[in-house]
């Protein structure tokens, strides 16, 4: 375990966090990169509330983005300790951080299709995985499994393939139908940009905090010559 750095439990306010390279879990009490981790900040009312832009003003304090982190944050009233005030951590915090991790990341999405980054329609990516510079797959959790194995299979062959696309799988196809403004989306191909950057970057804590939830197994991504079987075989 890293030793705390000095002035690492809590920042003095959104100035201060955005500075931080690293900061101290107030849950593990290890120093991690400030992007493997949440804000925390105490709301009006005295709630503890998540600062996932890390925009928010008063004093933070900072957790793991690990579901059985923060749940630990809320079992030890680490909040209180941290923040050095009387503050409330609902105990479904958890469950309404999950929420807003999956919003947030569907707000990127969202961007990203507005930014020309998003290709929809089987036939239309699977050509753009073949041809262009695919970054990710975006395939809906509740598709059938055959298409989803076909362009796997596609992104694989991909001769002039410099880096490994990621299959994203975390959305219900009315999840995506509503970011991206289309009836029933099942696949759609990301492409190269710096939309398409905070997307994945958004996701990926999103898939973080959900590892340690034996329910959302299987939800995250996968690089395409991971022999995972698609969801239904």
């Amino acid at each position: 375990m890293q030793k705390p750095a000095v002035d690492a439990t809590t920042d003095r306010g959104p100035h201060s966090a955005a500075a931080a390279t690293e900061r101290l879990c107030i849950a593990t009490r290890e120093v991690r990169p400030v992007g493997e981790l949440i804000r925390f900040v105490a709301g009006p009312d005295g709630a503890v509330v998540p600062d996932l832009k890390r925009r928010l003003p008063g004093r933070g304090v900072w957790v793991t983005a690990r579901r059985g982190a923060v749940e630990e944050a809320v079992r030890r009233r680490a909040f209180g300790r941290g923040l050095k005030t009387d503050v409330k951590a609902a105990a479904d915090l958890p469950e309404v951080l999950d929420r807003l991790l999956e919003q947030s990341a569907l707000d990127a999405l969202s961007i990203a299709h507005k930014a020309g980054l998003v290709v929809l329609g089987f036939a239309k990516v699977e050509a753009a995985v073949t041809a262009g510079p695919v970054v990710a797959l975006v395939r809906a959790r509740d598709a059938g499994a055959e298409g989803g194995r076909k362009l796997a299979a596609a992104l694989r062959r991909r001769a002039d393939r410099t880096m490994d696309g990621k299959i994203v799988e975390a959305f219900t196809s009315a999840q995506l139908d509503l970011a991206l403004g289309r009836l029933n989306v099942v696949h759609a191909a990301l492409l190269a940009g710096r939309t398409s950057e905070t997307f994945l970057g958004r996701w990926q804590i999103l898939e973080s905090f959900r590892a340690d939830d034996p329910g959302d197994r299987g939800l995250g991504s996968r690089q395409p010559n991971d022999n995972v079987p698609e969801p239904g075989s």
